[in-house]
């Protein structure tokens, strides 16, 4: 823990607000209390989202309305346990709460979001929030769930025990804000809440040297004690340093002194905020001992089980790619003729010639190519955002914890993970949680070794070819242990990197088992459509260009003989000399120049691999072509009649997409959350040679062992 010293910023009482004329609230909790959730809610669409300057900590700031229409600033702080802190959101958490940032006003009233299921560890970040002096309301949150759970709270007990508003609420459906509204309206310049009893000679002490921070113009009086508890409890002298005068020889003083006497200052800072969190929690909440939530633990039993736990995990994945491939089906055939429609009603509407070309063998079938695998990606995010609501995720977390932490990983590396089965952007931003910096950048470099949501396509497609006679259970099989692969080889690189380039003593995993609840359909289903949308945003930019680019190139420069065929202009063109270029470095893998060209494609965007393979067999073969793509690759051949796309073939190319590094924008984010150009380049080269090896390996392996 550390704790950076005050800034003269932070002298008075909110310098900045006399000039404001719209109030600041800063909306404070802990990690998945529903934060976030109720400063949705409250803020609607009136959203700004961008990074805090000098950080990559997102900062979120909204318009929220009072009681009686007047206009406040909402600031979305990140989720915090402690101001102690260890990560950067928490260090920017913390440093806003307290006015050190120039660029962030500072809160004129704490919003604390307290998850009524979990509410003593909840309270201990209160506890610290009422030492700095603010004007505190309480968003009492998920109380239908504790209700549920047979938690029966005392909200007045509980706010008069605070000393302040405390507004039971439940974020997730809106209720409870009107009633939130009026507290916060009420609350402006209302007394500070009730703070934690320090040990006798700590808060002495604390005390003293406050008073001393306010003499030297360093704090503001009411948060003078807080900051003085923040120097006291530092790990080291190093917040001190920067004081001014004879402050850091007063700290310094103060905490030999407390050594003297016995006192810990951080483990007797920390005791005192858990002892009254758990003292409050029990009297103003008790157990009625409900069926609900005797069945949790019941449940767990199984689910978090050494064995059946993991049983049950891989059961679940596997059910989940059994359902993209058979229920799927049903709407791709939807997609797949909608899209013959539209290329029969283009075909005959435009005049012949190059520009119907480009519309109907670039647009069409590249854009096409990579829609038909829409309704794939929808399943995939509805099974996640079920497992999440359930509460099933926190038990995957721990069966998983126990494999990563073999490998070097810390338990909370499972977040980004498990984010980056949707992409691997979001996963390497949720790193940003990790305390580690060495645990972050591990993290953040095997992160996208996870299929992501843009791989299914591709998967998709090989599986076909691989399996064209196979049923929906082989191919999830296929599908199930294509994504152990990529969790397998990001397992290994980080037990490999932990065992070199980064040693380091690994931190434990504390993890919140929340109950299991009813998911919230309504909320998987608008998840789902901002994926669905997000993806056809993107099919209908990105791919779209990119199909235009690479019909382009693979049509011209037309042939010198105009008798050439489709499969000669083909090899003339642009695409085919880059292909033959690089034909050399991939002929070892068994691919041909024409693959090539779809691996080279598919760095913008690993999807792009399919429009790319549909335009080239759509431009070779010529319009009156009616095969589907999966068989006119099955029919590729190489120059002497051998096929193309053989079982090891296309099991390499599998192999290879689960390994490669094949996502510009995932190295973008790489090197802004790093700060760094090093740390991009070297997962892309590594990546990159770790795909080619094994797809080397499953190729010319397989032709040792007489496979094919």
């Amino acid at each position: 823990m550390s704790a950076s010293a005050p800034t003269r910023a932070a002298a008075t009482e909110s310098p900045r607000a006399a000039t404001r004329s719209v109030r600041t609230i800063a909306i404070a909790g802990n990690p998945n209390s529903g934060k976030t959730s109720l400063f949705n809610a409250l803020t609607g669409l009136r959203q700004k989202v961008g990074n805090y300057p000098g950080v990559t900590v997102e900062k979120k700031v909204g318009r929220f309305f009072g009681a009686h229409g007047k206009p406040f600033d909402l600031l979305d702080l990140p989720g915090t346990y402690s101001l102690q802190t260890r990560s950067p959101d928490e260090t920017v958490a913390r440093d806003i709460l307290l006015g050190r940032r120039a660029d962030t006003a500072a809160p004129d009233l704490v919003l604390c979001v307290v998850d009524a299921t979990n509410l003593e560890r909840n309270l201990y970040l209160v506890a610290q929030l009422a030492e700095f002096g603010l004007p505190l309301v309480v968003a009492l949150n998920m109380i239908d769930l504790a209700e549920r759970n047979g938690l029966v709270t005392d909200i007045a007990t509980l706010a008069a025990r605070l000393g302040c508003p405390v507004v039971p609420v439940v974020a997730s459906q809106k209720k409870g804000l009107v009633e939130l509204r009026h507290a916060i309206a009420a609350h402006f310049g209302g007394a500070a809440p009730h703070r934690a009893p320090m040990p006798g000679p700590l808060d002495r002490a604390a005390h003293a040297l406050g008073e001393e921070l306010v003499r030297e113009r360093v704090v503001a009086s009411r948060s003078a004690v807080g900051e003085a508890l923040l120097l006291l409890s530092a790990v080291d002298a190093a917040p001190a340093a920067g004081l001014p005068g004879a402050l850091p020889s007063s700290v310094a003083t103060a905490r030999a002194q407390l050594e003297r006497a016995g006192i810990d200052c951080i483990a007797a800072a920390v005791q005192a905020r858990y002892a009254w969190a758990t003292e409050l929690a029990s009297a103003a909440q008790r157990s009625s001992g409900s069926p609900r939530a005797r069945l949790t633990d019941r449940l767990d039993r199984w689910l978090t089980h050494r064995l059946w736990g993991w049983v049950f995990f891989l059961g679940v994945m596997a059910l989940m790619f059994f359902t993209i491939f058979r229920v799927a089906e049903i709407p791709m055939g939807w997609i797949e003729a909608g899209q013959e429609l539209v290329s029969g009603w283009a075909g005959s509407a435009i005049p012949e010639g190059d520009f119907r070309d480009l519309v109907v063998d670039g647009a069409i079938a590249g854009v096409g190519g990579v829609v038909i695998f829409l309704p794939q990606i929808l399943i995939l995010f509805l099974f996640l955002g079920l497992l999440e609501d359930t509460g099933y995720m926190a038990r995957a977390a721990f069966i998983v914890d126990r494999l990563m932490s073999k490998v070097g990983l810390h338990g909370k590396s499972f977040v980004p993970m498990l984010s980056s089965f949707a992409c691997a952007i979001p996963g390497v931003m949720a790193a940003r949680t990790i305390d580690s910096p060495r645990d972050r950048l591990v993290t953040i470099l095997v992160a996208p070794l996870v299929s992501c949501s843009a791989r299914l396509p591709v998967y998709a497609l090989l599986i076909a070819l691989l399996l064209p006679s196979g049923g929906a259970w082989e191919k999830a099989g296929m599908m199930l242990a294509l994504y152990a692969l990529g969790l397998g080889a990001a397992f290994t690189m980080a037990w490999l990197f932990r065992s070199t380039l980064f040693k380091e003593q690994r931190s434990l995993l504390l993890l919140e088992m929340p109950p299991y609840h009813r998911p919230s359909l309504r909320a998987t289903a608008v998840r789902m459509g901002e994926r669905g949308l997000m993806f056809l945003k993107r099919a209908g930019t990105v791919i779209l260009a990119i199909s235009v680019v690479i019909w382009a190139l693979s049509t011209y420069p037309k042939p010198a003989n105009p008798d050439a065929t489709p499969a000669e202009a083909l090899a003339a063109s642009y695409a085919g000399r880059l292909g033959h270029a690089i034909e050399p470095v991939l002929k070892p893998l068994g691919y041909d120049w024409k693959i090539g060209v779809g691996i080279l494609s598919s760095f913008a965007a690993r999807e792009v691999f399919v429009g790319t393979m549909s335009i080239i067999y759509s431009v070779e073969n010529g319009e009156e072509d009616t095969d589907s793509m999966r068989d006119r690759m099955l029919a590729e051949t190489h120059p002497d009649g051998s096929p193309v796309y053989t079982p090891l073939v296309i099991f390499g190319l599998m192999v290879f997409y689960v390994l490669a590094m094949q996502c510009l924008a995932t190295t973008a984010v790489v090197r802004r959350e790093t700060a760094s150009w090093k740390w991009p380049l070297f997962q892309l080269a590594y990546m990159s040679a770790l795909a080619w090896g094994g797809a080397l390996l499953v190729y010319q392996g397989g032709r040792l062992l007489g496979l094919g």
